[in-house]
């Protein structure tokens, strides 16, 4: 039980950079106005390398040496496509039925009015809408990743 806990708290540290990676990817691209789709695709294909590099060496380690690079690379990607697919849906939900950036109105005219034209409603709408699906797919990839990417065998 302890080593599992630990396992999670490592996969957790490990899934912050991995948002930074992915989260600071997209909001880049998104503020130089790339759709949220592709920005969304860009971001998640450079944070699954992140991923996978830091569960290889620090979460995961544990029958490491019997595992084959390349095939624990290709199901980490897999893994975590689900994860993206589930976001892109989401991300679709949010901005385009929901639209987020309608409800981020009063913040991103705040900031227009202060000169940062970039971080109007749209951004902000669009950025809120990558955070909330973290909710959803972080335990996702944890699960994945701990029962079928680097499962022991």
């Amino acid at each position: 039980m302890k080593k599992n806990i630990w396992q999670i708290v490592k996969f957790a540290l490990v899934g912050v950079s991995n948002t930074a990676v992915s989260e600071g990817v997209y909001a880049i691209l998104i503020f130089w106005k790339v759709h949220y789709l592709p920005a969304s695709f860009i971001g998640f294909s450079l944070s699954v390398l992140n991923a996978y590099y830091w569960s290889s060496r620090y979460v995961f380690r544990e029958g490491a040496e019997s595992r084959v690079w390349w095939k624990v690379l290709l199901k980490t990607y897999a893994a975590y496509l689900w994860g993206y697919l589930a976001s892109a849906a989401l991300l679709v939900f949010w901005i385009e039925v929901v639209k987020l950036g309608r409800w981020m109105e009063p913040v991103g005219n705040w900031f227009v009015g202060r000169g940062y034209e970039r971080l109007d409603a749209r951004f902000l709408g669009n950025l809120l809408a990558a955070v909330l699906n973290l909710l959803i797919t972080v335990p996702m990839n944890y699960l994945l990743n701990k029962y079928w990417a680097y499962r022991q065998g």
